[in-house]
Parts: C-alpha cells; structure tokens; sequence
C-alpha cells in the first residue's frame, strides 16, 4: 500500500466517517465556495478503489466535458506525485487514464475502474437508459446544481456493484454551491426543518472552514456583490445567482407582508391532472391573495356553490384549459379558459396588411413576465393565515421560473413545465394558479406590445 499523504479538513474529516458508516445513503458536502469539495470527493472515489479491488465508481458532472476540464483536473493532482500529490501515483504504471471511454484504471488493485460520466438528460436518451445500463459500487457527482433530479435517481438504482461481496452499501456523494433545485428541498431544507430522513446526511463546508484556502480568496469573496457573497462566502442557499430567474428572492418574500391593492374579486384555478392529484384555488381581492384552498378534484356543481358563496362574478373565474381542466371550463357556464400555449393578449395591429408578433412566445410566458414585475415591484400581496406548506410551495414556485434562452434575440418565453421538474421534481401547481391572475390585468389593459 502506498504512503497517503492527506490532511482533511474538520469538515472533510467529517464527511470521509459519514462516507464510512453503515446506514448514510446519500451525502451532499459544500454548500459555499472553498470548502474543499471535487478534492474530498476525489479522495474518497481513489481510496475506495484501493479498499475494494475490482470495484467500479463513478464520477459524475452534467457535461463531460466540463467534467474533464475541472474535475478530471482534481483527480490528477491527488493521484500523481509532488507537493500536491496524496497518493504519489504514477501515470501508466499505477493508473491508466482512457480518454477515449473516459476511465481510470487501477492495475495494482485487481482493475479497480472510475468511468467518467455525463449527467445531463438527453435528447436521444430522455430515460437515461445509457446511465442505467452499468452497475456501480459508489459515486460522487460534482457541481449537483447542473444535474437533473431523475439522472441522481437512476443512479442511486445502480449502485450495486460487489456491495454484497464487500458486505458495504452503495453510497452517492454530491458537492455543489448554494443552489435552488432538489439538493435544496432534500437536503439543505430538509436539514434545516429537521425533517432529512435517516439515509441522508448534509454537511456545510465553506471557505472559512479550510485553512488550507488562501486569504485572499477569503477577501475576494467579501468584496463580491451581496448575491455572491451571500451563497459563496456566507453559505446562504436562500439566493440565487441565476441572471435569468423573474423573480427576487426578497421581493417575494414581502408578498407576505404586502398590504396589496383591493378592488375586484377573482378565482384562479389550476385543475388537478395526470401526474398530480389536487386542484389548487386561490381567491383574490384585487391583486391581494385572501384564500388558497387545495382539493382533490373539483366539480361544476362545486364550483358553482363556491362561486355564490364568495360573491365572484363568473366572468372573474378562470381555470387552465389544458387537460382535465377542459371539462371544467366546458361545462361550467360563464367562466373563462387559460391555454397556456395560445397567443400572447395586446391590440392587433398591422403593418402591410400582416399582423404584427407580439413579444412573448405565448400567454403563458407572458403573464409570468407581468407577474415578475409585479411582484418585483411590491403589488402583489398574501393573508396572514396562510398554511405553512402552502407558503413554502409559492416561494419554491416563484424562485424556479426563468427566462430561457435569455441571450438570444426573439420572443421572451420561460422555460418549460418539464425543466422545472428536473430540477426539483415536481410541477409549480400553486405559483401557475398565481400566474394565471395576471390574465386579467392584462386583459383589463389590453396592452400594445
């Protein structure tokens, strides 16, 4: 066995018996910048490729390209010799790197393998069959926030390989920087409301937290932007630093406070369809949200009785058009009908007998954007009494709409129901019945874009 020369941090140090205990599944390590993540997972990857010979792991980064730019890097620097070198590998002797398949093999250790491996979802593989068809022992996946939700629970399925003989289980280590999608809810969340169940485990490590970090990075970062500082530095998973996201995390925070603007009553609806199973209705008064009531299903007769008994006109409801909700529009008398792919509302108008486009890729994009503003500017506001579970969906909702294709020139639209759901895995069900109130404004206005 060759000399291991590794001074893990408190925070590593921590991580690497987590990584070595008997019931911890899942582990997510990092949560800010600095904190020393691709290397202890690097570290990890190798040493248990000595541990159990003729083992196969996997090492895991949404491009791999990106993956053998960074990454890859990390893992070099620990396998070869030198001041940086823990385990002073040498190249073709102790280790051979393929690049062709994207593999690391380790000869002295009974062909111990690391495969390098894409994990973004495909268009020619939506299933990630190609991910599913190897068994591995373990694996670490780096930079978690490029990573779809459905590419972790795949591979979680195929960590197997020679765990029986070796009488181990199949362990994932994920690293990241603060970020919104599923690392947030499982873990990060998870952690905080207590709530993580018993297979996985989070543990923070940011700078401050590795000596070996130069001061001046440290300093760097703490004359960041507050955005920058906030998740890099301090390890607040509350921002994000996606330039395309709508909404501001603070703005949508006071919606909870705002005393919005009253006037008219209105209903939103966004029916219940396959995939999901409750209806979600959200009662208005003006632009201030007085009720947020969830039902399994609902009926003409019940929206009827719930129509007369808070006095709102039927021609102020409305209920996505979209599937299940067809039914509902249909037979319900007077009530209106959003098709989340239909034209974009503004006065027609005409240049050279040819209708001019409007500026969004359809309505559903477009009462986002108005939303966004208005909740960026203060307008939109929530009752007191609202339940805590259905407070934290509206912020989730909110936070995971972003403009797509932002650097390109043509029609603003935002990305699609099925990018958010590999993000956090599921569908935005009460942020679209908020949405969906801007339809009014929008008609009330009609206007010129």
């Amino acid at each position: 066995m060759k000399e291991i020369k590794f001074k893990p941090t408190i925070k590593q140090f921590e991580a690497l018996e987590v990584l070595n205990d008997e019931t911890t599944e899942e582990l997510l390590f990092g949560g800010g910048a600095g904190g020393g993540k691709s290397l202890l997972g690097c570290f990890w990857i190798v040493l248990n490729c000595m541990r159990y010979p003729g083992t196969r792991w996997l090492i895991g980064r949404a491009e791999l390209k990106r993956l053998k730019q960074s990454t890859l890097k990390t893992l070099f620097e620990i396998l070869g010799s030198g001041n940086k070198g823990i385990f002073n590998f040498k190249k073709d002797i102790d280790y051979r790197y393929n690049s062709m398949d994207g593999s690391v093999i380790f000869p002295n250790f009974q062909n111990s393998e690391i495969i390098l491996q894409d994990m973004k979802q495909q268009p020619s593989d939506p299933e990630f069959d190609t991910l599913g068809s190897t068994e591995y022992t373990g694996a670490f996946l780096d930079e978690i926030s490029e990573i779809p939700i459905k590419a972790k629970q795949i591979l979680l399925t195929r960590l197997r390989y020679k765990i029986d003989e070796y009488n181990i289980i199949g362990k994932a280590l994920y690293c990241t920087n603060p970020s919104k999608n599923w690392s947030y809810l499982e873990f990060y969340k998870a952690e905080k409301d207590k709530k993580i169940t018993k297979t996985r485990v989070f543990i923070q490590a940011l700078a401050k937290d590795n000596p070996h970090i130069p001061k001046t990075y440290i300093e760097s970062l703490k004359r960041a932007d507050k955005q920058t500082k906030e998740r890099l530095l301090l390890g607040n998973w509350e921002y994000d630093d996606d330039p395309n996201r709508l909404f501001e995390y603070d703005a949508i925070i006071d919606i909870f406070t705002n005393d919005a603007e009253r006037g008219n009553k209105y209903l939103t609806i966004d029916v219940a369809g396959r995939g999901r199973d409750k209806t979600i209705l959200m009662f208005w008064d003006g632009l201030f949200i007085t009720k947020i009531t969830t039902m399994d299903n609902i009926s003409t007769q019940e929206l009827d009785e719930i129509l007369i008994k808070y006095k709102i006109p039927r021609s102020h409801c409305l209920a996505d058009n979209d599937g299940v909700g067809f039914g509902l529009v249909k037979d319900t008398q007077g009530i209106k009908g959003f098709v989340n792919n239909s034209t974009a509302i503004g006065k027609k108008k005409y240049s050279k007998n040819k209708p001019i486009t409007y500026n969004y890729t359809n309505l559903k994009s477009q009462c986002w954007f108005h939303l966004a503003n208005f909740v960026n500017s203060g307008l939109i506001g929530c009752y007191k009494g609202i339940k805590s579970e259905d407070k934290v969906l509206l912020i989730e909702d909110l936070e995971q709409i972003k403009q797509k294709d932002q650097d390109k020139d043509g029609k603003l639209r935002v990305i699609s129901k099925d990018e958010i759901k590999e993000h956090i895995g599921r569908s935005t069900d009460i942020g679209d019945a908020m949405m969906m109130r801007m339809y009014f404004e929008l008609k009330q206005k009609v206007i010129t874009l």
